[in-house]
């Protein structure tokens, strides 16, 4: 592990932002830190990267603290430099052991290479996001850790920095707070999932949807659906219907081998006209909800 918590305890006053985290972050992984807004997430990045003190508990960090690298949610820069200086001077500062031509390649990684030799003064907030994450990988940092990187970019801009984190996997570790839970299903191998600073699970992201959603099953019919939803309600391996439409619903079922063994035999029961039906893959939002509702 490169990075482990014991007993991690954060008070401000009589409140409690983090109580007894124990973070286990295997190396070279990209671990996916989520959490409802005031978890805690935030707190704990501060906590890792030496700029808050616990109240009580242990951080251990097994990497160089000059080959750390943090970005800030909101990250900001001198507006008087270029692009292009921004990241020459994170690279000269960091690891100028780096060749000088790795600049133009992150910034063309960041969707930046047009606007590198711009100040940096006149870029939107976007910009500036991810002017932070190129700044932040150009000296090869052994650990990163980055508070919300894709918060406020654009579809393009978000399919940049989550392909610049996914090539970092293996070469380094990166812890991954987000409140976008997609961003984070596809890009991060580990999870770690934070309400009212408590860590409620942490582990492989394959663990974690295998082992906590309930099954479901998704069903599209031509209207109506209430006839069917009668039919279905009364099995005893279903669990739940949600209406999601007019003519489709998720059916979540107690296991997947009854309704794999029932299922079938109940829809030829019914008058449905179905159009498709199928298994619905879990998400990390559903169980992200599941787990902290």
């Amino acid at each position: 592990m490169i990075v482990s918590t014991h007993g991690l305890m954060k008070e401000y006053g009589s409140t409690v932002a983090l109580h007894e985290v124990g973070l286990r972050v295997p190396t070279g992984s990209v671990y996916g830190l989520v959490g409802p807004n005031g978890a805690g997430k935030t707190t704990l990045l501060g906590i890792l990267a030496g700029l808050r003190k616990p109240t009580a508990g242990t951080v251990e960090i097994g990497a160089e603290w000059a080959r750390i690298a943090v970005l800030p949610d909101t990250p900001q820069f001198d507006p008087w430099l270029t692009g292009r200086e921004v990241v020459d001077l994170a690279r000269s500062l960091t690891n100028s052991s780096v060749p000088a031509g790795r600049v133009d390649d992150v910034l063309e990684q960041a969707g930046l290479a047009d606007a590198a030799g711009r100040t940096v003064g006149g870029y939107s907030r976007g910009m500036l996001q991810r002017l932070g994450v190129a700044s932040t990988v150009v000296g090869r940092p052994t650990l990163l850790m980055l508070d919300e990187p894709s918060s406020a970019l654009d579809p393009a801009g978000r399919r940049e920095v989550l392909d610049l984190v996914a090539r970092l996997r293996g070469e380094a570790t990166v812890i991954f707070s987000s409140h976008i839970l997609s961003d984070v299903q596809e890009v991060c191998d580990t999870v770690g999932i934070l309400r009212a600073g408590e860590l409620l699970f942490q582990g492989p992201i394959s663990q974690l949807l295998v082992g906590s959603a309930v099954p479901a099953y998704r069903l599209r019919v031509r209207p109506p659906v209430e006839g069917t939803i009668a039919t279905l309600r009364d099995a005893p391996w279903v669990h739940s219907i949600e209406v999601v439409s007019q003519e489709e619903v998720r059916i979540f079922v107690e296991s997947v081998e009854a309704a794999e063994q029932h299922i079938a035999n109940a829809l030829a029961g019914t008058d449905a006209r179905i159009v498709s039906f199928g298994p619905e893959a879990a998400t990390l939002e559903r169980v992200f909800l599941e787990l902290t509702s």
